[in-house]
């Protein structure tokens, strides 16, 4: 005979009341029909659990050690029940994001914000990497999702076009700045000092195919591997970088200089793994992310 959860439920009853009538009053069943389950889960594990000799049903030593392990089984379960209402209504549960660098000094923080302000028992787990390192770990199961550019992906992983993403020269603001810059010609580059991210990151290697387009060779005064280094950096020197226009908009001491011709535009996706387990902290977090695009008005993805 296969066990079943009421099985223990009838064994832990009879041992609470001391008595199969009280019992099976409590469980709505007939009397017979409780000693017969109590029976076939006796012949089931092969000892007595009850002593029935008495005026009172008691627990044997067997029973004892049983009913101890049968209790906590059925705690346990009801945590596990109550645990999974409590990650479904996003009460608790937990996300790991994976972002390219340029995201975390704009998109990062917005997001985070928004999603402990509306599900606070939700942690978030964040990890800055290069885009292959974030296709890798989605396919490890290493993170649940991935915010990076479209583009040829490691199969398995499934894109989901988010916005458009436009980056522009940056430079400090001047002082006495009153007006917005003209567009600058590409070849103008040659005379300027750059920084830029390393060239392990997706954004340099699309800064570096432009330039190589347009035949600019500036001179790549700084490699950084973070985005607030090189706004630091642009800040308290004359040396500019290539940034998206949203980091920019949210620093007065930066100024974004139009090329001529622009960078090319980019399409920011959400990445996960095909076939991957959707969680509810997953797909509430799908659903800010989408909101704050609309709310900040970035520009529909191409």
């Amino acid at each position: 005979m296969a066990l079943e959860l009421r099985h223990l439920r009838y064994l832990l009853a009879v041992a609470e009341h001391g008595s199969f009538t009280r019992a099976a009053e409590d469980l709505h069943l007939s009397q017979p029909t409780l000693s017969q389950q109590v029976k076939q889960l006796e012949r089931a594990l092969g000892v007595q659990l009850l002593d029935r000799s008495g005026r009172t049903v008691r627990l044997t030593d067997a029973g004892e050690v049983y009913a101890g392990h049968a209790r906590r089984a059925l705690r346990d379960l009801a945590a596990a029940e109550r645990a999974v209402h409590d990650v479904l209504d996003l009460s608790r549960g937990h996300l790991r994001l994976g972002v390219t660098p340029t995201f975390t000094a704009y998109l990062v923080g917005p997001l985070a914000a928004a999603l402990h302000t509306r599900h606070p028992g939700v942690g978030l787990t964040i990890r800055e990497a290069t885009q292959d390192r974030i296709e890798t770990a989605l396919l490890a199961d290493e993170l649940d999702l991935g915010i990076a550019f479209a583009g040829p992906h490691l199969p398995g992983t499934e894109a989901t076009a988010l916005f458009t993403e436009t980056l522009s020269l940056v430079t400090g603001t001047p002082p006495d700045a009153t007006t917005a810059p003209e567009p600058l010609p590409v070849h103008a580059l040659a005379d300027r000092e750059l920084a830029l991210l390393s060239g392990d990151f997706a954004t340099r290697g699309h800064i570096d195919a432009y330039l190589a387009r347009h035949g600019a060779d500036p001179r790549i005064a700084v490699e950084a591997n973070s985005v607030q280094a090189l706004t630091e950096i642009v800040r308290r020197t004359s040396v500019a970088t290539v940034l998206p226009d949203a980091i920019t908009d949210d620093h007065p001491a930066l100024t974004p200089v139009p090329l001529d011709p622009p960078l090319p535009v980019r399409t920011v996706v959400l990445l996960r793994r095909e076939g991957a387990y959707h969680s509810a902290a997953s797909r509430a977090f799908t659903r800010l992310v989408r909101e704050l695009v609309q709310e900040r008005g970035y520009a529909p993805a191409t």
